[in-house]
């Protein structure tokens, strides 16, 4: 039985020490006898560093750690290059001057070289004259690995002066790259989001992104073979279709996969379903991102976007669904190829992203105490099918948000903020839901699918709207009169004096 590989980014070592490993070195062969200048962006914990490492083993010809994988016998283990190894994977919070912990970065490939002492201070010049020594004394083109590239980036956001400084900084280390192509055989960046369009990668216009080609959609992460083969080795007594609808679903245009950080930590602690990947780090930005924006929510489960979206990202303007998609909130679900080209449908991966978001940013932005009774008391009500015990349960989940949250702004005012309380409720259970479905007639606000029914909700703020009329009127519920389960029209008015429903309406359509 081998040794589980939990924080374990060293390729060496996992190779020496018997722990499991899932061999990508196809991925790395294509990638190297193909490309000079390569870029991959997957989201936190998802084994880039380790496949980066896997690069730099290859390159420096250690053979005997390849023995049984794929590119033992196709590469040529006679020739070594040089590689230069540039890891931002710390924290970068607070961290004072970013130019000398660079060119200690760059001191510590200098020594592990065997170069002679640099003169220059600059990290701009340290950078040339380093690769320059390096040719000169191995007489070798340079193999250039950069791991999270933009950490130091994403570590300061929420500092928009600091981290434009720190994007300047960046840009002229990776532009020594280009200005030194004569000398560099192959390189190779990682990181989580895309700052290609923000300016990062000025000139390396040579940069060939690999994120949505399909031939290295599974270049990180585990298929569902890797996964059995792992539960099979520890004798797991467990269900594998819940093990896939809890972990799996992570999908760049190959197979879904698996986030290793997740199936590692399950098989660890005993096969028990947790929330291991997103609770070892959710970016509190983000939250406070969404919170800011008064991002309406319920858009998160029926999404669609031009592919060309998916590649920007803007320091200046972030985009909350391409931030989210790149930091493995959301994938995507189905790709559409028209005559306008390509887009994408965007969804939670699975059970653990769906529920633990929700209840993350539930928590965050409601603080509301009483969450967890307040789910139990829904779920019994939905489960039992008991629409006037449903309302009830709706009625003290606005009961309990603490006056607090509506000081200093409006949101009440809105049907977006209320929609959004009931979506994270039911997000957050596991539901199916659908925020802003579209209809030929219009949008339904919020559709939700439980396995003995359908409702239709409408939500009002407004008085005089009933917002079962509007239902009625629209005929929304046609789009699902195919479906075998019965059909419900709920209508909900809300009060924004005591912030809390003022009517609830519900009828069953006829079929």
């Amino acid at each position: 039985m081998r040794k589980l590989p939990i924080g374990i980014q060293t390729f060496t070592d996992i190779r020496k020490d018997n722990y499991f490993y899932v061999d990508k070195t196809q991925e790395a062969y294509e990638l190297i006898t193909h490309y000079r200048y390569v870029f991959l962006s997957r989201p936190r914990r998802f084994g880039k560093s380790l496949f980066v490492d896997t690069l730099k083993c290859i390159f420096e010809a250690k053979k005997e750690l390849f023995e049984g994988l794929y590119i033992y016998d196709k590469w040529n283990w006679k020739e070594t290059y040089p590689v230069v190894h540039i890891s931002l994977s710390g924290d970068f919070r607070n961290s004072g001057n970013i130019e000398s912990r660079i060119n200690k970065i760059l001191r510590s490939n200098r020594e592990r070289l065997k170069i002679d002492n640099i003169q220059s201070d600059s990290y701009v010049n340290y950078f040339e004259e380093l690769i320059e020594n390096i040719y000169e004394k191995y007489q070798k083109k340079i193999v250039i690995l950069v791991d999270e590239y933009d950490k130091p980036i994403l570590d300061n956001i929420e500092d928009l002066e600091r981290a434009n400084q720190i994007r300047e900084t960046l840009k002229s280390l990776y532009t020594v790259i280009k200005d030194m192509d004569q000398y560099i055989h192959f390189a190779f960046f990682t990181g989580v989001t895309k700052f290609v369009k923000a300016g990062i990668f000025i000139g390396l216009n040579m940069l060939y992104d690999i994120t949505l080609d399909e031939n290295y959609g599974n270049i990180c992460g585990y298929i569902q073979k890797d996964v059995e083969g792992l539960l099979l080795e520890y004798n797991a007594n467990v269900d594998l279709a819940e093990v896939k609808e809890w972990y799996n679903g992570y999908y760049w245009l190959k197979e879904r996969v698996y986030n290793p950080f997740d199936i590692l930590n399950f098989v660890a602690k005993g096969f028990k379903f947790k929330n291991y990947w997103f609770l070892s780090g959710t970016p509190t930005f983000l939250i406070k991102l969404l919170g800011g924006n008064n991002f309406f929510l319920p858009r998160l489960s029926n999404i669609q976007i031009k592919d060309d979206l998916l590649d920007s990202y803007n320091i200046e303007n972030l985009d909350l669904i391409v931030l989210l998609f790149q930091a493995g909130y959301l994938t995507i679900k189905e790709e559409k190829i028209t005559n306008l080209g390509i887009s994408y449908k965007l969804c939670f991966p699975n059970k653990e992203v769906r529920s633990s978001f929700n209840i993350f940013i539930l928590d965050e932005l409601k603080k509301d105490k009483e969450a967890t009774a307040n789910s139990e008391r829904l779920s019994e009500a939905i489960e039992s099918g008991n629409l006037e015990a449903i309302r009830d349960a709706f009625v003290a989940i606005f009961s309990s948000i603490p006056y607090n949250n509506y000081v200093n702004n409006k949101i009440y005012e809105y049907e977006g903020y209320y929609s959004t309380v009931i979506y994270l409720y039911l997000q957050a259970m596991g539901y199916e839901i659908i925020g802003e479905d579209v209809t030929n007639l219009g949008r339904i606000d919020l559709t939700f699918f439980h396995k003995n029914a359908i409702y239709l909700f409408e939500f009002k703020v407004e008085k005089g709207k009933d917002a079962l009329e509007q239902l009625k009127a629209k005929n929304y519920h046609e789009k699902y009169m195919n479906d075998e389960r019965p059909i419900y029209l709920v209508g909900i008015n809300f009060d924004k004096e005591v912030k809390n429903i003022s009517g609830f309406q519900y009828e069953r359509v006829n079929k």
